[in-house]
Protein backbone atom coordinates (compact mmCIF):
# COMPACT_ATOMS: atom_id res chain seq x y z
CA UNK A 1 0.00 0.00 0.00
CA UNK A 2 1.31 3.42 -0.92
CA UNK A 3 1.60 6.09 1.76
CA UNK A 4 -0.03 9.24 0.43
CA UNK A 5 2.43 11.36 2.40
CA UNK A 6 5.48 9.75 0.83
CA UNK A 7 7.26 11.93 -1.72
CA UNK A 8 8.27 10.32 -4.99
CA UNK A 9 11.97 9.47 -5.15
CA UNK A 10 13.87 11.77 -7.50
CA UNK A 11 15.63 9.91 -10.32
CA UNK A 12 19.38 9.58 -9.94
CA UNK A 13 21.30 12.15 -11.98
CA UNK A 14 22.71 10.85 -15.23
CA UNK A 15 26.52 10.71 -15.24
CA UNK A 16 28.02 13.13 -17.74
CA UNK A 17 30.65 11.91 -20.17
CA UNK A 18 33.29 14.33 -21.36
CA UNK A 19 34.67 14.90 -24.83
CA UNK A 20 38.37 15.63 -24.34
CA UNK A 21 39.72 18.31 -26.68
CA UNK A 22 43.47 18.98 -26.74
CA UNK A 23 45.06 22.39 -27.37
CA UNK A 24 48.81 22.88 -27.53
CA UNK A 25 51.25 25.70 -28.02
CA UNK A 26 53.80 25.07 -30.81
CA UNK A 27 57.19 26.75 -30.30
CA UNK A 28 58.89 25.39 -27.17
CA UNK A 29 56.09 22.86 -26.67
CA UNK A 30 55.60 20.52 -29.64
CA UNK A 31 59.01 21.61 -30.90
CA UNK A 32 61.72 22.39 -28.41
CA UNK A 33 62.92 25.45 -30.32
CA UNK A 34 61.26 28.63 -31.68
CA UNK A 35 60.71 28.44 -35.44
CA UNK A 36 60.58 32.21 -35.91
CA UNK A 37 63.78 32.87 -34.01
CA UNK A 38 65.63 30.19 -35.99
CA UNK A 39 64.49 31.55 -39.35
CA UNK A 40 64.91 35.26 -38.61
CA UNK A 41 68.21 34.69 -36.84
CA UNK A 42 69.63 32.97 -39.91
CA UNK A 43 67.96 34.82 -42.80
CA UNK A 44 66.48 38.02 -41.37
CA UNK A 45 67.62 40.80 -39.09
CA UNK A 46 69.77 38.38 -37.09
CA UNK A 47 70.66 38.50 -33.41
CA UNK A 48 71.55 42.20 -33.49
CA UNK A 49 68.25 43.16 -35.13
CA UNK A 50 66.27 41.00 -32.73
CA UNK A 51 68.04 42.69 -29.82
CA UNK A 52 66.95 46.12 -31.09
CA UNK A 53 63.37 44.96 -31.49
CA UNK A 54 63.54 43.46 -28.02
CA UNK A 55 64.60 46.81 -26.59
CA UNK A 56 61.69 48.58 -28.27
CA UNK A 57 59.31 46.00 -26.86
CA UNK A 58 60.93 46.19 -23.44
CA UNK A 59 60.52 49.96 -23.35
CA UNK A 60 56.88 49.74 -24.41
CA UNK A 61 57.54 51.82 -27.52
CA UNK A 62 55.77 49.42 -29.89
CA UNK A 63 53.29 46.54 -29.75
CA UNK A 64 54.01 42.89 -30.38
CA UNK A 65 52.17 43.14 -33.67
CA UNK A 66 54.32 46.07 -34.86
CA UNK A 67 57.52 44.38 -33.76
CA UNK A 68 56.55 41.12 -35.43
CA UNK A 69 55.82 42.81 -38.74
CA UNK A 70 59.38 44.18 -38.70
CA UNK A 71 60.79 40.82 -37.66
CA UNK A 72 59.07 38.85 -40.42
CA UNK A 73 59.56 41.71 -42.87
CA UNK A 74 63.33 41.46 -42.42
CA UNK A 75 63.34 38.09 -44.20
CA UNK A 76 64.48 37.97 -47.83
CA UNK A 77 64.57 34.30 -48.78
CA UNK A 78 62.15 31.96 -50.59
CA UNK A 79 60.04 29.88 -48.23
CA UNK A 80 61.51 26.48 -49.15
CA UNK A 81 65.08 27.77 -48.91
CA UNK A 82 64.35 29.28 -45.53
CA UNK A 83 62.94 26.05 -44.22
CA UNK A 84 66.27 24.26 -44.74
CA UNK A 85 67.79 25.86 -41.66
CA UNK A 86 64.69 25.09 -39.58
CA UNK A 87 64.72 21.45 -40.61
CA UNK A 88 68.32 21.17 -39.43
CA UNK A 89 67.72 23.05 -36.17
CA UNK A 90 64.30 21.89 -34.98
CA UNK A 91 63.73 18.94 -32.66
CA UNK A 92 60.34 17.39 -31.90
CA UNK A 93 59.37 16.68 -28.30
CA UNK A 94 60.41 13.01 -27.86
CA UNK A 95 56.95 11.95 -26.67
CA UNK A 96 54.84 14.00 -29.03
CA UNK A 97 54.31 11.56 -31.88
CA UNK A 98 53.18 8.79 -29.52
CA UNK A 99 50.86 11.22 -27.72
CA UNK A 100 49.34 12.45 -30.95
CA UNK A 101 48.72 8.87 -32.09
CA UNK A 102 47.07 8.24 -28.71
CA UNK A 103 44.75 11.21 -29.33
CA UNK A 104 43.85 9.88 -32.77
CA UNK A 105 43.18 6.38 -31.43
CA UNK A 106 40.84 7.78 -28.78
CA UNK A 107 39.11 10.41 -30.92
CA UNK A 108 40.51 13.43 -29.06
CA UNK A 109 40.61 16.45 -31.42
CA UNK A 110 44.07 18.06 -31.41
CA UNK A 111 44.52 21.80 -32.05
CA UNK A 112 47.67 23.92 -32.25
CA UNK A 113 47.20 27.43 -30.82
CA UNK A 114 50.11 29.66 -31.80
CA UNK A 115 51.21 33.25 -32.32
CA UNK A 116 53.43 32.03 -35.17
CA UNK A 117 52.77 31.84 -38.91
CA UNK A 118 50.60 28.97 -40.13
CA UNK A 119 52.64 28.15 -43.28
CA UNK A 120 55.77 27.60 -41.17
CA UNK A 121 53.97 25.52 -38.55
CA UNK A 122 52.27 23.37 -41.18
CA UNK A 123 55.51 22.75 -43.04
CA UNK A 124 57.30 21.73 -39.85
CA UNK A 125 54.56 19.24 -38.94
CA UNK A 126 54.45 17.87 -42.49
CA UNK A 127 58.21 17.22 -42.47
CA UNK A 128 58.56 15.79 -38.96
CA UNK A 129 55.29 13.81 -38.76
CA UNK A 130 54.50 13.15 -42.40
CA UNK A 131 51.74 14.89 -44.31
CA UNK A 132 49.10 12.24 -43.55
CA UNK A 133 49.52 12.40 -39.78
CA UNK A 134 50.01 16.18 -39.77
CA UNK A 135 46.72 16.66 -41.66
CA UNK A 136 44.81 15.53 -38.54
CA UNK A 137 46.11 18.53 -36.55
CA UNK A 138 44.08 21.74 -36.72
CA UNK A 139 46.42 24.77 -36.74
CA UNK A 140 44.98 27.97 -35.28
CA UNK A 141 47.59 30.65 -35.96
CA UNK A 142 48.28 33.81 -37.93
CA UNK A 143 48.52 33.33 -41.67
CA UNK A 144 51.00 35.00 -44.03
CA UNK A 145 51.59 36.06 -47.60
CA UNK A 146 55.07 35.15 -48.81
CA UNK A 147 56.25 36.20 -52.26
CA UNK A 148 57.71 33.53 -54.53
CA UNK A 149 61.14 35.17 -54.52
CA UNK A 150 61.03 35.60 -50.74
CA UNK A 151 61.37 39.36 -50.87
CA UNK A 152 58.17 39.92 -48.87
CA UNK A 153 56.97 38.13 -45.74
CA UNK A 154 53.77 39.71 -44.43
CA UNK A 155 51.73 38.34 -41.49
CA UNK A 156 47.95 38.12 -41.83
CA UNK A 157 46.67 38.58 -38.29
CA UNK A 158 43.77 36.53 -36.96
CA UNK A 159 42.45 39.31 -34.73
CA UNK A 160 42.54 43.09 -34.71
CA UNK A 161 44.48 43.32 -31.45
CA UNK A 162 47.96 44.40 -30.39
CA UNK A 163 49.04 40.75 -30.23
CA UNK A 164 47.41 39.82 -33.54
CA UNK A 165 46.06 36.53 -32.17
CA UNK A 166 43.79 36.40 -29.13
CA UNK A 167 44.53 32.84 -27.99
CA UNK A 168 41.82 32.92 -25.34
CA UNK A 169 39.20 33.80 -27.95
CA UNK A 170 40.42 30.95 -30.16
CA UNK A 171 40.02 28.47 -27.29
CA UNK A 172 36.52 29.78 -26.50
CA UNK A 173 35.50 29.48 -30.16
CA UNK A 174 36.78 25.90 -30.28
CA UNK A 175 34.99 25.07 -27.02
CA UNK A 176 31.70 26.29 -28.49
CA UNK A 177 32.28 24.27 -31.65
CA UNK A 178 33.13 21.17 -29.60
CA UNK A 179 29.93 21.58 -27.60
CA UNK A 180 27.89 21.53 -30.80
CA UNK A 181 29.53 18.25 -31.80
CA UNK A 182 28.90 16.59 -28.43
CA UNK A 183 26.23 13.99 -27.80
CA UNK A 184 23.43 15.03 -25.42
CA UNK A 185 25.21 13.39 -22.47
CA UNK A 186 28.67 14.75 -23.32
CA UNK A 187 30.55 17.89 -22.27
CA UNK A 188 33.85 19.17 -23.75
CA UNK A 189 36.85 19.04 -21.40
CA UNK A 190 39.47 21.49 -22.67
CA UNK A 191 43.12 20.55 -22.12
CA UNK A 192 45.86 23.11 -22.78
CA UNK A 193 49.60 22.36 -23.06
CA UNK A 194 52.19 25.15 -23.03
CA UNK A 195 55.55 26.39 -21.89
CA UNK A 196 55.57 30.21 -21.69
CA UNK A 197 53.67 32.95 -19.90
CA UNK A 198 52.20 34.00 -23.25
CA UNK A 199 50.10 30.83 -23.01
CA UNK A 200 48.28 32.13 -19.92
CA UNK A 201 45.56 33.87 -21.94
CA UNK A 202 44.53 30.57 -23.52
CA UNK A 203 45.36 28.42 -20.51
CA UNK A 204 43.06 30.44 -18.25
CA UNK A 205 40.14 29.36 -20.47
CA UNK A 206 41.04 25.66 -20.28
CA UNK A 207 39.90 23.05 -17.76
CA UNK A 208 43.21 21.21 -17.39
CA UNK A 209 46.58 22.96 -17.76
CA UNK A 210 49.93 21.30 -18.46
CA UNK A 211 53.07 23.44 -18.08
CA UNK A 212 56.51 22.29 -19.21
CA UNK A 213 58.69 21.74 -16.17
CA UNK A 214 61.39 24.33 -15.48
CA UNK A 215 60.10 26.99 -17.87
CA UNK A 216 58.18 30.27 -17.61
CA UNK A 217 54.62 28.99 -17.52
CA UNK A 218 55.36 26.66 -14.60
CA UNK A 219 57.15 29.44 -12.75
CA UNK A 220 54.21 31.80 -13.25
CA UNK A 221 51.68 29.18 -12.12
CA UNK A 222 53.64 28.47 -8.94
CA UNK A 223 54.04 32.18 -8.15
CA UNK A 224 50.33 32.92 -8.65
CA UNK A 225 49.05 29.61 -7.22
CA UNK A 226 47.41 28.61 -10.49
CA UNK A 227 46.53 24.88 -10.62
CA UNK A 228 48.58 23.00 -13.22
CA UNK A 229 50.28 19.70 -13.94
CA UNK A 230 54.02 19.83 -14.77
CA UNK A 231 55.44 17.73 -17.60
CA UNK A 232 58.82 16.96 -19.13
CA UNK A 233 57.61 15.36 -22.36
CA UNK A 234 54.28 14.54 -23.97
CA UNK A 235 54.69 11.01 -22.58
CA UNK A 236 53.96 12.49 -19.13
CA UNK A 237 50.82 14.17 -20.51
CA UNK A 238 49.62 10.88 -21.99
CA UNK A 239 49.85 9.22 -18.58
CA UNK A 240 47.93 12.09 -16.95
CA UNK A 241 45.16 12.00 -19.56
CA UNK A 242 44.82 8.26 -18.91
CA UNK A 243 44.41 9.08 -15.21
CA UNK A 244 41.68 11.58 -16.02
CA UNK A 245 39.82 8.92 -17.99
CA UNK A 246 40.09 6.50 -15.06
CA UNK A 247 38.84 9.21 -12.68
CA UNK A 248 35.87 9.79 -14.98
CA UNK A 249 35.02 6.09 -14.84
CA UNK A 250 34.97 6.31 -11.02
CA UNK A 251 32.35 9.06 -11.08
CA UNK A 252 28.71 8.09 -10.59
CA UNK A 253 26.10 10.77 -10.88
CA UNK A 254 28.60 13.53 -10.17
CA UNK A 255 30.00 11.86 -7.03
CA UNK A 256 33.59 10.73 -6.90
CA UNK A 257 37.16 11.88 -6.57
CA UNK A 258 37.59 15.23 -8.37
CA UNK A 259 40.48 15.48 -10.81
CA UNK A 260 42.70 18.48 -11.53
CA UNK A 261 40.02 20.58 -13.25
CA UNK A 262 39.98 24.33 -13.72
CA UNK A 263 36.51 24.96 -15.19
CA UNK A 264 36.67 28.74 -15.39
CA UNK A 265 33.39 29.19 -17.21
CA UNK A 266 32.58 25.61 -18.07
CA UNK A 267 29.23 23.86 -18.03
CA UNK A 268 30.94 20.86 -16.43
CA UNK A 269 31.37 22.89 -13.24
CA UNK A 270 27.64 23.57 -13.08
CA UNK A 271 26.77 19.93 -13.69
CA UNK A 272 29.26 18.75 -11.05
CA UNK A 273 28.48 21.56 -8.61
CA UNK A 274 28.62 19.26 -5.59
CA UNK A 275 32.27 18.47 -6.17
CA UNK A 276 35.12 20.51 -4.76
CA UNK A 277 36.50 21.91 -8.01
CA UNK A 278 39.42 24.37 -7.91
CA UNK A 279 38.97 27.51 -9.99
CA UNK A 280 41.76 28.71 -12.27
CA UNK A 281 42.83 32.28 -11.59
CA UNK A 282 42.51 34.45 -14.70
CA UNK A 283 45.95 35.97 -14.25
CA UNK A 284 46.99 37.28 -17.65
CA UNK A 285 50.07 39.51 -17.14
CA UNK A 286 49.86 43.10 -18.28
CA UNK A 287 52.95 42.71 -20.45
CA UNK A 288 51.67 39.50 -22.03
CA UNK A 289 52.35 40.61 -25.59
CA UNK A 290 56.03 40.92 -24.70
CA UNK A 291 56.08 37.30 -23.59
CA UNK A 292 55.12 36.13 -27.07
CA UNK A 293 58.47 37.08 -28.54
CA UNK A 294 60.95 37.21 -25.67
CA UNK A 295 59.56 35.38 -22.61
CA UNK A 296 63.05 34.90 -21.19
CA UNK A 297 63.51 38.68 -20.91
CA UNK A 298 60.35 39.38 -18.97
CA UNK A 299 60.20 36.42 -16.61
CA UNK A 300 63.17 35.45 -14.43
CA UNK A 301 63.24 31.72 -13.87
CA UNK A 302 64.24 30.63 -10.37
CA UNK A 303 65.30 26.97 -10.00
CA UNK A 304 63.06 25.12 -7.55
CA UNK A 305 64.13 23.05 -4.61
CA UNK A 306 62.84 19.49 -4.36
CA UNK A 307 60.37 20.59 -1.71
CA UNK A 308 59.01 23.37 -3.94
CA UNK A 309 58.59 20.97 -6.84
CA UNK A 310 56.68 18.54 -4.64
CA UNK A 311 54.47 21.34 -3.37
CA UNK A 312 53.63 22.43 -6.93
CA UNK A 313 52.72 18.90 -7.93
CA UNK A 314 50.50 18.63 -4.88
CA UNK A 315 48.39 21.57 -6.01
CA UNK A 316 47.30 19.97 -9.25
Amino acid sequence: MTNANMKPTAPAPTPQKRKIVIFSDFDGTIFMEDTGHILVGAHGCGAEGLAKLEEQMKNGERTYREISEDMWGSLNIPFEDGFVVMQKSLSLDPGFQEFHQYCQDNGFPFHVISAGLKPILKRALDVFLGEKEASTINIVANDATISVDGSEWKPIWRHDTDTGHDKALSVDEARAAAQLECEPDEMPLIVFIGDGVSDLAAASHADVLFARRGLRLEEHCIEHKIPFTPYDTFSDIKREIEKILREDQQKTGGVGKPARYNPRANLWRRISSKEAVPTLMAATPSNEEKMFLWPETFSDYKPKTIEEGDEAAATV
